[in-house]
């Protein structure tokens, strides 16, 4: 190792993040093959605006959501719900088998359970005094 220098960046050149991904990415198609990630969203919209959204991308066998949010004057009516099953029938068209996601303590964790996540792992004080759920759902309806 020797003439190795480390650097500490919170701005990382676009190219060197490249690079990284894909190096991983050629590791990982040998052990696992083709990834074939695609991104996935479905936007609820009145007129032109956006009152809804959900984005996450299909990957492998797995559908991972990014981002879910909705409009507060338009929670707890059905619109998360309706999104999200769309996504996984649109994941499920793509060959995913199955969902994940994270949330936080203070987000939607019932909310995805009430959808057939269950929990498989929690960083508790992620931020301080909170906790990142991380929730899956095995196979997905057709």
């Amino acid at each position: 190792m020797n003439n190795i220098e480390l650097q500490t960046s919170d701005s990382p050149e676009a190219e060197d993040v490249k690079f990284l991904y894909q190096q991983l990415a050629i590791f990982n198609q040998a052990q696992a093959g083709l990834a074939s990630v695609r991104e996935l969203a479905v936007f609820a919209r009145r007129d032109t605006e956006i009152v809804a959204g959900l984005y996450g991308f299909t990957h492998w066998n797995w559908f991972h959501i990014r981002y879910l949010w909705v409009a507060e004057a338009l929670r707890h009516q059905g619109l998360g719900r309706q999104l999200m099953l769309a996504a996984e029938r649109e994941a499920r068209i793509r060959g995913c088998d199955h969902a994940h996601v994270d949330t936080f303590s203070f987000q939607a964790a019932p909310f995805y359970e009430r959808l057939g996540y269950v929990v498989f792992g929690r960083l508790e004080d992620y931020p301080a005094g909170h906790a990142r759920i991380f929730l899956e759902k095995r196979n997905l309806p057709a």
